[in-house]
């Protein structure tokens, strides 16, 4: 394969809890990016309307009030919203992984819409499990948000965050034949000095082992923790200690665990443009291919349901037989 890519993965600051600011900024970013000549841009883990960092940070009483303003200011993935990202991304000839909050029907999910250079909206999936306090906030995902989409420029698919520990959802990644993984994060900020599972070395290290074990390039967006967020989030000096300024770790990543472009520093907002070779794949899997050459099916397998999983099955009521007497109880 010759084929080149040029991409981008965003590293920001969200508009907290503000929906219609945050769109601005994701139409802005798609513009800066299709400028600088990307054919795809990735999105931070619910970069629309901003990661929940209360939950990290207070009791769940203290959380709550920021609770309806956050489900207020969490998007639908048929809304006006969604229709003028897409239009956007229509308009500069960009792909578009966006990591959002999703609302339905009361409920939220940590999504990530993938949409093409038309406009379209492929797809949208959920995390299939929420990270330890984020399920006080979001519910779970299902098989079917194992996804990974034939586009212009590959097979493109995505995971967020913690999503990168399981290992049986990343078998199953790589087994559908992904080219170009977004992998987004929402910032390496909390608890830094005290938690080393939640810090940069760790976090970046994942989507580096990601891009290796699975032969593909990996863009790794990033969001920011700036002034705006301690002003809203951080209400005492010892907060503002437990959600530290920073945590961009925006990076891209080649199939053989190559850094493709330069880090901006982690206050620093800013795209990564990186061009991908996608020889470089072929190169990879000729050395280790995890769901083909380099498995053993005679000791392992994985079986995996990609079926939805919808919580209410609506029946059609059948109607009564000829001359069946059907008696109602009132």
């Amino acid at each position: 394969m010759t084929q080149q890519v040029r991409v981008a993965a965003v590293q920001a600051e969200p508009r907290w809890l503000d929906l219609a600011a945050g769109v601005d900024q994701v139409v802005d970013l798609i513009a800066q990016a299709a400028r600088g000549g990307a054919e795809l841009v990735a999105f931070p883990e619910t970069f629309l309307p901003g990661y929940p960092w209360w939950i990290w940070l207070d009791s769940p009483a203290w959380g709550m009030q920021f609770v309806p303003r956050f489900a207020a200011n969490s998007m639908t993935r048929d809304g006006a919203e969604m229709g003028r990202i897409a239009a956007a991304a229509g308009e500069h000839g960009v792909h578009v992984v966006l990591g959002f909050s999703e609302f339905d029907q009361g409920s939220l999910y940590m999504a990530q819409a993938f949409l093409d250079d038309t406009g379209d909206v492929i797809s949208v999936r959920r995390k299939l499990k929420p990270t330890h306090v984020e399920r006080s906030v979001f519910g779970e995902g299902d098989g079917s948000d194992i996804q990974v989409h034939d586009t212009r420029l590959g097979k493109l698919g995505g995971l967020n965050c913690w999503e990168h520990f399981q290992p049986l959802t990343k078998y199953t990644m790589y087994s559908l034949g992904e080219q170009i993984h977004v992998g987004s994060w929402p910032s390496f900020s909390v608890y830094r000095g005290a938690a080393t599972a939640l810090g940069p070395e760790v976090n970046t290290a994942a989507s580096r082992v990601y891009a290796v074990e699975g032969q593909s390039f990996v863009l790794a967006p990033c969001a920011v923790v700036g002034p705006a967020a301690h002003e809203l989030f951080c209400d005492t000096e010892t907060k503002r200690q437990l959600l530290a300024l920073g945590g961009g770790f925006a990076r891209i990543y080649g199939p053989e665990g190559s850094e493709l472009a330069e880090p901006l520093p982690e206050t620093e907002e800013g795209l990564l443009f990186a061009d991908l070779d996608f020889s470089l794949i072929a190169i990879a899997k000729s050395a280790a291919d995890p769901a083909g050459h380099y498995s053993r099916p005679d000791v392992f397998r994985l079986h995996v349901n990609l079926a939805p999983a919808p919580r209410v099955v609506h029946a059609p009521a059948e109607e009564p037989a000829d001359g069946e007497l059907v008696i109602l109880d009132r």
